[in-house]
């Protein structure tokens, strides 16, 4: 769902990338599409059912070419690898913002749009009152902040000014 991300992170080229996959699911809409996923078959005689199996269930959109077009435009000229590029830097922007925090600790290296964090256990509801992100291990104050390809500067900024506010101030439990 986020190749893009891991393209633009890794940076090997998409085939080098998916040697050796047989299919996988293209994520439009995390790289920046309206709506529109897209099922790829790279292993040759695999997917020709496929297209009775979409309709029979109830995934075969009306007016697809709507959705065509914006793979096309995503595609066309490496977009989804520069919208990949723009949320890897926001998630970067947000480990470097957070990692002095007092109470907050980066748990894992970034690698693309995620940064996982350990945060006190009482900060989880109210930090999640302000915006929307899953808590990986509750117990634990595990959480995944996820970076999108419009994420903005500015976005980064007012949610660490909200852990700020919210006083992440006692240190993660080591879980």
């Amino acid at each position: 769902a986020r190749l893009g991300c891991a393209v633009a992170s890794t940076g090997v080229s998409a085939c080098e990338m998916l040697a050796g996959v047989d299919a996988l699911s293209f994520g439009g809409t995390k790289q920046g599409m309206l709506g529109g996923e897209a099922v790829v078959f790279l292993k040759p005689g695999l997917g020709p059912d496929y297209p009775y199996h979409q309709k029979h269930a109830m995934q075969l959109a009306s007016k697809m070419r709507f959705t065509a077009a914006q793979f096309e435009a995503l595609l066309e000229e490496g977009l989804w690898i520069e919208n990949g590029r723009r949320a890897n830097a926001a998630a970067k922007a947000l480990e470097a913002a957070v990692k002095d925090l007092p109470g907050v600790r980066v748990a894992f290296p970034v690698e693309a749009n995620a940064v996982f964090a350990r945060i006190p256990v009482p900060m989880l509801a109210p930090l999640q009152a302000e915006t929307f992100f899953w808590p990986w291990d509750e117990r634990a104050g595990l959480v995944r902040w996820m970076c999108a390809w419009d994420s903005l500067p500015e976005d980064v900024a007012s949610f660490v000014a909200a852990i700020r506010r919210l006083g992440a101030t006692r240190p993660a439990s080591a879980g």
